[in-house]
């Protein structure tokens, strides 16, 4: 990748100031694809810069300049997304049937998703004398993860440009190379000089550097709660606004009313889809304590079925985990459900047969799992279940709301009455009944230590926009 040492900086590709690199590793593999630039503080301060300058005009654009300018986004990037299916799946292991059928396809839906809301949005009204006007809050830095790369670029970057904000993107540095490509079509579709600017680089580097930054007027991160505490703390003494999207432990509550062979076998392969490495996966799965024995012979046999292995073959099914860090992380956990006595039925520590390197991770279920367990406490961010049983519906409720967490949920049942009234009681930001999918027209976000704000159509757009009230801009009648 002929761009991968360097920035993208006010229109241009250029040399970092760091001299710093870091490879980037198939996690497959354990295979060097090659290696990328690292930023520091100066390198971020030359993209703010770049931003500072090109937000006096472009906040000044007109929707429709700006609805033009995300329409020649959008025809670009449908023209290279093979190319963006083949390079997420190189670099943090999404099956290529995955990365082809749902990464590279997330980015652009966010992208239709904001050119929807900026040509729908109420962009000014009057109340009485006063006419309130809606107006971009100004320089963005964009913190998004390796999990769903494209996803979480597109759901920022596309608001923000709508909104007429202009932006430093920082993606992750553990799969940063589809953010090269797509700073490629940024450029291709002929968005304005210092619009958007991409340095890559770590947390403590370029990441902390954004936040603290006087010119930076708000953060948009996607990442770990302990990621987005210390953001908040950085952006704390320059008020800027913050928006977080965190972590999740999302209970689904399989109902007894619920078809247990569909909604078990569904919630199963939902905890092993991307690997488990999903912020809103339904990794706590809640049962009638008299039909455990039930629940987990099916759980089980799902489990078992999921095809693990080379990503680029059609028929894998859960490719491995993005990093020996993470690896090593998810087998603690695994050892740790063993230890304080959850019941392992299926899969385990170490590698699945066959496969002798890779950071790839047998799909495991724990059953008997009480809901002070550490694997029902932490986000394992694996392909790992935990079955707990419940003994009535208040039971069952009350287990899905004590947890740190309110990212999402998940109702299974025969009746979808009863599904919404469940629903209703759930402290999450998304709930899903009987396996709903994510809706980017819906918006975003999540309860209590998964984050605050509102990502995804004109939710998303609502985040980078200023509200200012024109007092007497009607002359008395």
């Amino acid at each position: 990748m002929q761009n991968a040492r360097k920035f993208y900086i006010d229109g241009q590709w250029v040399e970092p100031h760091s001299k710093q690199t870091l490879p980037v590793l198939n996690p497959a593999t354990e295979a060097v694809i090659t290696s990328i630039a690292i930023g520091d503080a100066v390198d971020a301060d030359r993209a703010v810069t770049a931003a500072r300058r090109a937000f006096a005009t472009y906040s000044q654009t007109s929707i429709e300049e700006r609805a033009a300018l995300l329409e020649r986004i959008i025809a670009v990037y449908k023209t290279r997304m093979p190319e963006i299916a083949s390079t997420v799946s190189q670099e943090m292991g999404a099956p290529i049937t995955l990365a082809t059928a749902a990464q590279a396809p997330s980015g652009l839906g966010h992208l239709i998703q904001a050119l929807k809301a900026l040509k729908s949005f109420e962009w000014e009204k009057d109340v009485g004398r006063s006419r309130i006007v809606h107006e971009a809050i100004g320089v963005c830095a964009l913190i998004t993860p390796w999990n769903w790369p494209l996803n979480q670029i597109a759901a920022k970057v596309g608001p923000a440009l709508a909104a007429g904000c202009t932006m430093v993107l920082k993606p992750s540095e553990v799969a940063p190379l589809n953010a090269l490509l797509f700073a490629e079509v940024m450029h291709e579709a002929g968005v304005p000089p210092g619009v958007f600017n991409l340095v890559n680089g770590d947390g403590p580097g370029v990441g902390t550097a954004l936040s603290t930054h006087p010119e930076v007027d708000m953060v948009s991160i996607t990442g770990s709660t302990r990621a987005g505490v210390l953001v908040a703390q950085n952006a704390a003494p320059s008020v800027k606004r913050v928006s977080q999207e965190l972590g999740g432990k999302s209970a689904n509550i399989v109902l007894d009313d619920a078809d247990f062979q569909k909604a078990i076998s569904a919630g199963m392969f939902s905890c092993t889809s991307n690997s488990g490495q999903s912020c809103n996966a339904p990794t706590r799965m809640l049962v009638p304590m008299a039909r455990m024995d039930e629940a987990v012979a099916i759980a089980r046999s799902t489990a078992q079925s999921v095809k693990v292995g080379d990503p680029t073959l059609a028929e894998t099914k859960a490719g491995p985990v993005v990093s020996k860090l993470q690896w090593d992380k998810i087998q603690a956990l695994i050892q740790k459900g063993i230890e304080e006595g959850a019941k392992l039925e299926c899969g385990g520590p170490g590698l699945p047969d066959g496969l002798t390197a890779g950071y790839f991770v047998k799909p495991t279920v724990f059953s008997h799992v009480t809901n002070q367990m550490t694997i029902a406490r932490e986000e394992i961010f694996g392909p790992v279940l935990s079955i707990i049983g419940y003994t009535d519906e208040a039971d069952a409720i009350r287990i899905a709301n004590d947890t740190p967490y309110g990212l999402s949920g998940y109702v299974q049942s025969g009746d979808i009455e009863h599904a919404r009234r469940v629903a209703r009681q759930i402290r999450a930001g998304n709930i899903h009944l009987n396996g709903a999918g994510v809706d980017p027209a819906s918006p975003f976000g999540g309860y209590k230590q998964s984050g605050n704000g509102r990502e995804f159509s004109v939710w998303g757009l609502e985040e980078f926009l200023e509200t200012k009230a024109i007092l007497g801009y009607h002359s008395a009648s």
